[in-house]
């Protein structure tokens, strides 16, 4: 049984960093979509940053430039560094997993087809 675990959110100032990390157990595939996908109170679920199996990544326009999607196979974690974060990246942000590639430009438009999720983690940001 896949299990997503994620950490690393915090409150910080408009213009400070933060690191996201993704513990993932269970995932025993080695063809597969991961990705971070964020909600704010009021909005929709959105797609933020996906990594494909094949390495190819995709980001969300709103994030492009600031943040980075990693990933560190040995260790099962997947990691979102964000960089010079916006009031309006403020969300809970959570990570997901699908255990088929697909086109991560697809995948940041359907959080519906991945069926695992993490318990999600809170980003604060102040301006």
């Amino acid at each position: 049984q896949v299990q997503l675990v994620e950490s690393g959110g915090g409150s910080v100032q408009a213009g400070g960093s933060l690191r996201l990390s993704c513990a993932a157990s269970g995932v025993t595939y080695s063809i597969y979509s991961m990705g971070w996908f964020r909600q704010a109170p009021g909005k929709e679920r959105e797609g933020v940053a996906i990594i494909i199996s094949d390495g190819s990544t995709s980001y969300a326009d709103s994030v492009k430039g600031r943040f980075t999607i990693s990933q560190d196979k040995a260790k099962n974690t997947l990691y979102l560094q964000m960089n010079s974060l916006k009031p309006e990246d403020t969300a809970m942000y959570y990570c997901a997993e699908r255990a088929r590639a697909m086109s991560a430009t697809q995948a940041l438009g359907v959080p519906y087809l991945f069926p695992y999720w993490g318990q999600g983690t809170q980003v604060t940001v102040s301006s």
